[in-house]
């Protein structure tokens, strides 16, 4: 996986990573899923569409996370692998690969939201990084 959880005194963060600003959001997709829940149960079977807009890249990072947030809270889905398909500056779009959340996927944290604290989404020389905090 291409992201790390970062400590915080009252909430959980991570820093994702991709070669492209579509991977990065992949990532970050997939590091909000893995504090949540535990993945290696997740079987990738059943795709289910998501987008996001923003007024900007970092908006449109929250906007997305809370989109993953909505189908692994909201629709009690267990995500393994999300595919970005459409990515712009204030939209994306794509595909979760996953199944129905049941007694076989073992819960870790639960996640309230996405937020701006310290928020974090910047270009490098070998593609782009964010860095998000969410509240627990």
């Amino acid at each position: 996986m291409n992201f790390q959880v970062l400590e915080h005194t009252a909430d959980i963060g991570f820093r994702a990573r991709g070669s492209t600003f579509e991977e990065m959001l992949s990532s970050a997709a997939m590091a909000l899923v893995a504090i949540a829940m535990e993945l290696e149960d997740v079987d990738p079977r059943e795709p289910y569409p998501i987008a996001a807009q923003g007024e900007d890249r970092e908006s449109l990072l929250v906007n997305w996370l809370n989109e993953v947030l909505y189908l692994v809270d909201g629709r009690r889905l267990a995500l393994r692998r999300v595919d970005i398909q459409e990515c712009s500056k204030t939209a994306a779009s794509g595909i979760a690969w996953g199944e129905p959340h049941t007694e076989k996927h073992r819960a870790k944290l639960i996640v309230k939201g996405v937020t701006y604290h310290q928020l974090k989404v910047e270009p490098t020389a070998n593609g782009w990084w964010c860095e998000v905090y969410l509240d627990i």
